[in-house]
């Protein structure tokens, strides 16, 4: 199922994706949260008639860096034996079809495209075999990094964490396999980054296991899962859409920070 968080009339909701054709998809507004007990209504709304937003408004956003092999050496960088975790701000959270603000603060802003894991209930200390009972489901992500700032400043904070600099969306697919998919991402209708989740150092399983150690993840929380080779400056202007196998697409533009 397809679950997507919108907004019409200035209400906000949670609704059940139906349909296949893009300009044929409609939503079946949920009685209540999809992290509980829900029922869909049969009220239904043409998606071309509202504002999809972000998937989910997570507490928090868990990164891990470097977990494609090419990627970590097309930065120079060495493959980490443990995965190796950051932490992306609640605000730096847009949805589909929402600006990227290229931040006043740098010259070199590169595109991340990436599998996002939704956490569906609270959780700490997940054995493996449970790993798939604490997911909601997989949603796009592009992590948006002031390259030149991470280079300069060794800590990722700003870098990574600067408003809008987490697009998610478009909605969160909550029945997916993520252990084969194809990831890709283009700007301007260019391809950039074409990669297999299947590539990952460590899986969705190991990423799960290893943050839940340390911290509780709650309903709405969003793990990372690391970007393959290709990625690349971005410039006022551009249009960058990222696409799953099994998910869809997710588009922004990038504008200059007003």
């Amino acid at each position: 199922m397809r679950i997507a968080r919108f907004s019409i009339d200035g209400n906000v909701a949670f609704g059940a994706i139906e349909g296949e054709k893009q300009d044929e998809l409609v939503l079946d507004i949920i009685k209540g949260i999809p992290f509980a007990d829900y029922e869909l209504s049969g009220t239904k709304v043409p998606v071309a008639k509202v504002r999809l937003l972000p998937p989910v408004l997570p507490n928090k956003v868990v990164a891990f860096g470097r977990n494609y092999a090419d990627h970590a050496r097309e930065l120079g960088n060495e493959v980490p034996e443990a995965p190796f975790a950051f932490f992306k701000p609640s605000t730096s959270v847009i949805g589909p079809g929402d600006d990227i603000q290229y931040p006043s603060f740098s010259s070199e802003v590169h595109h991340e495209a990436e599998l996002a894991v939704v956490i569906g209930r609270m959780c700490r200390e997940v054995p493996r075999e449970r790993v798939k009972d604490v997911i909601f489901g997989y949603t796009c992500a592009n992590d948006i990094t002031a390259r030149d700032v991470q280079k300069r400043e060794k800590q990722w904070a700003r870098a990574k964490g600067f408003d809008s600099s987490c697009p998610l969306g478009p909605w969160v697919e909550t029945d997916l396999d993520p252990s084969d998919l194809t990831i890709q991402l283009t700007v301007n209708g260019q391809q950039r980054q074409l990669g297999r989740t299947s590539e990952m150092i460590h899986s969705v399983e190991d990423l799960i296991v290893n943050i839940s150690e340390a911290m509780t993840l709650l309903p709405g929380d969003v793990i990372l899962t690391g970007t393959p080779a290709g990625v690349g400056p971005l410039n006022v202007g551009d249009e960058v859409a990222v696409t799953i196998e099994g998910i869809g697409t997710l588009t922004n533009k990038v504008v200059k920070r007003g």
